[in-house]
């Protein structure tokens, strides 16, 4: 009997896929090995048409942004599509290469290469996502203003702490009406805000109160404020000048951010979700920021000691 084919009938933006295909690779390493490759064949493919499009001129009537993103959702779906049907061979040399490492015996070079296969597969997956998106989407933000190794490297110190306490109340509210456990949005605005040490501030130096860098689209009636940012495309940082909103409180910054994930369908995989390391993977999948490693340091701060020192402490 054939092998279910985990490419072929997988959507495009299933945000399960990763984790399921990484949990496969435990299970199979040479079934795994086979469907890894396959995706990066379909990543290379759907490169390839993305360069087509942009060489194809793009003023005719039927042209918008709305129009664009369904064009890069179908054009991941076929590349996706054709690289299952093995037709091309990129996909086999691939696992030949690999597959004589897993045959030697030498399963950690086979599991160091694969590791760096799913990095190069998610940071095109996110780059992919968030360029896709049209305009009158919100966008948020593409890099967390301090980085997480800097953000926790005080440990659970006395403003760690209070930042915590600070945030905690408003967190669990929040958390209640997404289904994810609080801590979760805690690290979440860690990260974005560098324990609130970097916060983003107006114009005369007063709190946003922007904890999570959403930023403020065309549909955005509130209060503004232009600051300078890091946006990665196609995974190289560039900085940029973007506008960021401004809210009178934290409880009315987390009542927002709780609503855009609630009410945007692309932020569906991020609900109900109890794992921290798939919530911060499913929050990156579905395009919440463009920093390749956004997951990776999300993650680390749900599952670090610093936010766990806080919390009891």
């Amino acid at each position: 009997m054939k092998a279910e084919n985990f490419n072929a009938n997988r959507f495009v933006l299933d945000s399960k896929a990763a984790a399921d295909l990484r949990a496969k690779i435990k299970q199979d390493p040479q079934a795994g090995l086979k469907e890894a490759a396959q995706q990066f064949e379909g990543m290379l493919l759907q490169m390839m048409l993305k360069s087509m499009r942009d060489a194809t001129p793009q003023d005719g009537l039927m042209d918008s942004d709305q129009t664009r993103f369904f064009t890069s959702i179908m054009d991941q779906q076929l590349a996706q599509n054709l690289s299952a049907q093995g037709k091309l061979g990129f996909a086999r040399l691939i696992e030949q290469q690999l597959g004589r490492n897993l045959a030697s015996g030498k399963t950690d070079a086979t599991f160091s290469s694969l590791d760096v296969l799913q990095q190069a597969m998610l940071a095109h997956q996110t780059a992919s996502s968030a360029a896709s998106l049209p305009m009158g989407a919100e966008r948020i933000r593409s890099a967390p203003a301090i980085s997480v190794e800097s953000a926790g490297s005080a440990g659970a110190s006395g403003s760690t702490s209070e930042f915590v306490n600070r945030v905690w109340p408003h967190a669990v509210e929040a958390a209640n009406g997404i289904g994810v456990p609080p801590q979760f949005l805690v690290a979440h605005s860690a990260l974005e805000s560098g324990w609130g040490k970097s916060e983003i501030k107006t114009a005369d130096g007063s709190p946003s109160y922007n904890l999570f860098g959403v930023k403020a689209g065309r549909g955005w009636q509130g209060a503004s404020v232009e600051v300078q940012t890091t946006e990665y495309v196609d995974g190289v940082a560039q900085s940029s000048r973007e506008k960021f909103r401004v809210y009178s409180s934290y409880a009315e910054a987390f009542r927002d951010y709780a609503s855009l994930l609630k009410n945007n369908p692309r932020f569906s995989g991020v609900l109900g979700q109890k794992d921290g390391t798939q919530f911060a993977r499913s929050l990156q999948q579905s395009g919440y920021a463009t920093d390749p490693m956004y997951a990776d340091k999300l993650s680390r701060i749900i599952n670090g000691s610093t936010l766990r020192q806080a919390l009891v402490g």
